[in-house]
């Protein structure tokens, strides 16, 4: 590993040490997570761009269901039992 130094706001290193303590890390180890995942989104094309390409399929597909928008919860709660079934 490289030993990198970092100067932080008072409050965000504040921040920091709780979380870390919360979560039973110590600070370089969050920090080490906090980049990987920085690192990732970046690769990934960050939320903006996961969510255009979301958007981008809205509307293209028609599933001949009428009450979608009334009764989303509902076939939301089928589709997590179907995953469910093929797990």
């Amino acid at each position: 590993m490289v030993r990198t130094q970092v100067q932080l706001p008072e409050e965000q290193a504040q921040r920091l040490k709780a979380l870390a303590q919360e979560e039973g890390v110590s600070l370089a180890e969050l920090v080490r997570r906090a980049v990987e995942g920085y690192l990732r989104e970046r690769e990934n094309g960050g939320f903006s761009e996961r969510a255009e390409r979301a958007l981008a399929v809205v509307g293209r597909f028609a599933s001949g269901l009428t009450d979608v928008s009334q009764e989303h919860d509902r076939y939301l709660a089928m589709g997590e039992d179907h995953l469910g079934r093929l797990r």
